[in-house]
């Protein structure tokens, strides 16, 4: 047996998977176990204990130990920017020395963790430089094997903010990166920040709130982002202070990261004082994040464009945390020729835990054998009876049902007649999305499901658009591309004619960031969107994670808190129903005919 422990460590979005003879069985963010703070960057002790457990196997089993992180990598650019720009440099070497210091005690960590003796960890440390782990997360998950673009790009790794590659067979040959001031990622998040969204991982607001704002301020983004006179991307770094907002990030109160100020004054005197949280959100800041996705996106396309010319883009396998940009993603099919695109379930640092696992399997051990990521279902299962032993002390009325085909049905009745329904099934979700495992679930095509479900169950700001999940070979009928999207990676527009059919999940451009889902991705969620179209005529879903400000649901006792605390109106986990009393009563399902 090879057992391979990959790892996301020492920065936010920690996580572990665990790789057996080439498969993968098991793969869970940190933040899902133990304190269950968002975003956390605690070394993953809750997620490899889980995972060595559920295989049934010890640390002492483990042959290797797999990083998505190389300290030693790109030395030559870190002396650059240490020498241009010293006072900034002792901050990122002082981080980089930090990690390499963590990372040189890897068993000592892993064995604490299992509470076992260092002296028999017999396992072979393998690190691999952050962006090559994230290109590999997608492609060794992808069915590509033919000469396949790879893509990366995120806020920074290694000192790496993107990396250009051709993959084919088992082998990545990294063909450009871009090094640091120079980033997307922290473009996008200081833009983030200005705009008053200042905890870690609030990109996709700016990304949400766009579509309510113009590009008028295309000109100064032209002044920090620059495209003229290279094939990928140049940042003018005095609009940014990284080194010194990352140096001054904290965790609240409230558990939530929150990062310190990475943009500078340079940025407050091209755009005016920046917004605080609490103020109202005004149409300067609509207009600043258009103009910030704008720009985004124009910044990708070239790399994209540079990036066609050496490897044909008919397959792209793309990873890092701005492959989440959904809008963009949909764009790229548009503009360009590819014929299919594999974007990992987890594509921000989490997922380097996989891409590391897999670079071990298929470079450092010469191993052929492929894996096809065809589901995120990776995390843990609590089983019937771990649910009913939940349920024990719960006041409402709890059903259990004879099957699941019959929890189904009465889920979809539910939810068809405007119930508002907690969906606790299986393993859970990995990566940031929630997929039908660990969902809530309403009727999209009820007027004020959005904004009852942002009101007094999400808590959210009322921009934010719900995601439609819908049945694979139905794509093609509600949207204007016909993409395949099993992680809900991709943002398309409704077709015309359905954008009033379905106002909770209608964003304001007529789009929506879709989740297509095939039997043999879901099998359960396959049927209960297939018993929703026999109602409403429609196999569609909003679908938002189960969660209140935390990250999702993990256990059945969790679950159930969030049930009881929020205004959801069922639960069903497993085959057990829980309803509360409908002040509204059941809502009239909508007609089927098209």
């Amino acid at each position: 047996m090879t057992a391979i422990l990959g790892l996301a460590a020492f920065h936010p979005d920690a996580s572990a998977c665990l790789v057996i003879d080439g498969q993968l069985v098991g793969a869970v963010a940190e933040e899902r176990l133990g304190a269950r703070q968002k975003h956390t960057a605690d070394f993953p002790a809750y997620a490899v204990r889980h995972l060595l457990a559920d295989a049934g196997i010890t640390l002492a089993d483990v042959s290797h130990v797999a990083m998505g992180r190389q300290t030693s990598a790109n030395r030559a650019a870190k002396l650059r920017y240490l020498l241009a720009k010293p006072a900034n440099g002792i901050n990122a070497v002082t981080s980089a020395l930090r990690r390499h210091k963590a990372t040189l005690g890897l068993t000592e960590l892993l064995a604490h963790a299992c509470d076992m003796d260092p002296a028999l960890v017999m396992a072979e440390s393998h690190f691999v430089e952050h962006h090559v782990s994230h290109i590999a997360s997608a492609y060794y998950c992808s069915p590509f094997e033919q000469a396949t673009a790879g893509f990366s790009i995120d806020g920074s790794g290694d000192f790496v903010s993107g990396m250009a590659a051709r993959c084919e067979g088992t082998r990545i040959e990294v063909l450009d990166k871009v090094t640091l001031p120079a980033s997307l990622g922290h473009f996008y998040t200081a833009l983030c920040q200005f705009i008053g969204f200042d905890l870690f991982g609030e990109e996709y607001k700016v990304m949400g709130l766009a579509p309510y704002g113009h590009d008028r301020y295309a000109a100064e983004m032209a002044r920090i982002v620059r495209l003229e006179g290279t094939d990928w991307y140049r940042v003018d770094g005095k609009y940014l202070d990284v080194w010194n907002g990352l140096a001054a990030s904290e965790v609240n109160a409230a558990g939530q990261l929150r990062m310190g100020t990475i943009y500078s004054a340079a940025l407050e005197q091209l755009f005016g004082p920046p917004r605080r949280r609490e103020d109202p959100v005004t149409q300067r800041e609509m207009d600043i994040a258009r103009s910030t996705q704008a720009m985004f996106e124009r910044a990708v396309s070239q790399c994209l464009t540079s990036l066609g010319d050496r490897v044909p883009l008919t397959r792209l396998a793309m990873a890092g945390g701005c492959a989440l940009n959904g809008v963009m993603n949909a764009r790229a099919y548009r503009d360009f020729p590819i014929g299919h695109a594999y974007l990992h379930a987890a594509a921000s640092d989490d997922g380097t835990a996989v891409g590391a696992a897999f670079h071990c399997w298929h470079e450092k051990l010469s191993r052929p054998e492929r894996f096809h990521m065809t589901h995120a279902f990776w995390g843990p299962e609590h089983g019937h009876e771990a649910i009913r032993r939940a349920l024990d002390g719960c006041t409402l009325p709890v059903r259990e049902c004879a099957s699941a085909d019959e929890a189904v049905e009465i889920a979809a009745e539910l939810i068809a007649g405007g119930a508002v329904t907690g969906w606790y099934q299986g393993r859970s979700e990995w990566g940031p999305r929630a997929l039908g495992n660990r969902s809530i679930l309403a009727n999209p095509a009820i007027p004020d499901m959005k904004e009852r479900i942002n009101r007094k169950i999400k808590r959210r700001e009322n921009f934010r658009p719900f995601a439609p999940a819908l049945l694979r070979a139905d794509v093609s009928r509600y949207f204007e591309q016909d993409i395949d999207s099993p992680f809900m990676m991709h943002v398309v527009k409704f077709r015309e004619k359905w954008r009033e059919t379905f106002p909770a999940v209608t964003h304001v451009d007529g789009t929506g960031r879709l989740q297509s889902v095939a039997e043999d991705n879901n099998p359960l969620f396959f049927r209960l969107l297939t018993a929703m179209k026999r109602r409403t005529g429609h196999g569609m879903l909003l679908n938002t994670s189960f969660n209140e400000n935390e990250p999702v649901v993990d256990t059945p006792a969790q679950a159930l808190d969030c049930f009881l605390r929020t205004d959801m109106d069922a639960l069903v986990m497993g085959r057990f129903v829980i309803e509360k009393a409908r002040a509204d009563g059941p809502a009239a399902p909508p007609a089927g005919a098209d």
